[in-house]
């Protein structure tokens, strides 16, 4: 036998599936909602001329390929936390703040998990809303965790579920941990309102020490078009000295999908906890990946820690945040125009890159064999794959397998 012959084929992963299988459609009409990238209003990845001109930057400044620190680059790791907790944010300045450049999104979300299984203990609870991003339960699961749920959408509503929600934190077992996304939620584009955030931190501090907090962030900026204002819920958590961790992406908000570039951080009591729990970071990545790649966080850096830079950049993450913005707006004049008899009111009331339809499974088919219209089964599309000159066509598709 084979050394490898028990090996099983494993299934393909839901989302390249459906890309694969819109590759192979050769139906002119097809379109594809999957994908969560920007794309312009010709369907076309955009690399944003800040980071071109930051990159330009980087290659001119000519540094060498060596292997940066475990936690990443130094100058990197300082402007990112910036970034997220602001320049002047006090816990920065009293240094409780543990950072590591990390793998993007998914590759900080492990490394937190493998953190929690290693200090909390293997099998924890880990409490995810439903739904959530497919990837937070094979990362949190293969780190060791106990995968949970908590209420977050309500189908009835298309809304948020806050008591839902706020009922199942006080319920969860000491010692649990609860993922919450920062802003932008993926995949149902429902984010609670900054009074809302206001309850949900006071519901997590009134557990005191016993409830963990993971913060997943991987849209600042990309949300509303403002970066200080989608951080809210970041800020306002430290604030309330709520002790948590933060995972950050910068694939989206600037575009640099396959450089991975990321952080994770730690919010500590004091600058000793900080210590302690960097060098235990440390030791996870270096059997890990043993250092992170410097190409991209550069780029980043080099946006950053320049005025003008960053400014080019906040304008044109403006654009792109704005696109969406009005292609949601058009996406629900067309329903408006096809005469639905739905109401369709989450379309706009939502925010971020993704739209969570409230198509059921049999929907989702029919769009994807009739109209050759392709987007994930629990009915999530990506508003950046709509486009002026197809939001007609899938409007008027949406209405065919909707109506009564």
């Amino acid at each position: 036998m084979p050394a490898w012959g028990s090996v099983p084929l494993g299934p393909p992963d839901k989302i390249f599936g459906l890309i694969d299988a819109f590759s192979k459609d050769s139906d002119p009409r097809k379109q594809s909602l999957v994908v969560g990238a920007y794309r312009t209003d010709k369907g076309k990845p955009w690399v944003l001329p800040s980071i071109r001109k930051a990159e330009e930057k980087v290659m001119e400044d000519r540094m060498n390929k060596e292997y940066t620190k475990i936690d990443g680059v130094p100058e990197y790791v300082d402007v990112a936390r910036k970034f997220a907790f602001g320049k002047d944010s006090p816990a920065l300045a009293e240094n409780r703040i543990a950072s590591v450049q990390s793998l993007s999104g998914t590759g900080s979300l492990r490394l937190i998990g493998d953190f929690y299984a290693k200090f909390i203990g293997n099998n924890a609870p880990l409490y995810l809303p439903k739904p959530t991003w497919a990837n937070h339960t094979n990362i949190f699961r293969d780190a060791g965790l106990d995968v949970r749920e908590y209420r977050y959408w309500d189908p009835a509503t298309l809304g948020l579920d806050l008591e839902g929600m706020l009922e199942d934190l006080r319920a969860a077992p000491c010692g649990s941990v609860v993922l919450l996304h920062a802003v932008a939620h993926n995949p149902t584009g429902v984010d609670p309102t900054n009074e809302q955030w206001l309850r949900i931190c006071a519901e997590i501090k009134a557990r005191g020490t016993d409830l963990n907090v993971c913060m997943d962030s991987a849209y600042q900026g990309f949300a509303s078009g403002d970066a200080e204002a989608d951080a809210f819920a970041v800020r306002h958590f430290v604030s309330e000295g709520v002790p948590f961790s933060l995972a950050q992406s910068f694939a989206k908000n600037f575009g640099l999908y396959g450089e991975r570039v990321g952080l994770v951080s730690f919010v500590c009591d004091d600058a000793d906890e900080a210590t302690r729990v960097l060098s235990q970071l440390k030791i996870l990545i270096r059997p890990m990946y043993s250092s992170p790649p410097v190409h991209g966080a550069r780029i980043v850096t080099a946006v950053l820690s320049d005025p003008a830079i960053e400014a080019q950049w906040r304008s044109e993450c403006r654009e792109m945040a704005e696109r969406i913005i009005a292609m949601r707006t058009a996406f629900f004049a067309e329903m408006g125009a096809t005469g639905t008899t739905r109401k369709w009111n989450h379309i706009v009331d939502q925010i971020g890159m993704f739209c969570f339809t409230g198509l059921t499974t049999e929907q989702v088919a029919r769009l994807r064999d009739e109209f050759h219209i392709y987007l994930t089964t629990d009915g999530r599309i990506s508003m950046a794959g709509v486009t002026t000159a197809n939001v007609k066509y899938i409007a008027e598709s949406f209405h065919a397998v909707t109506k009564d």
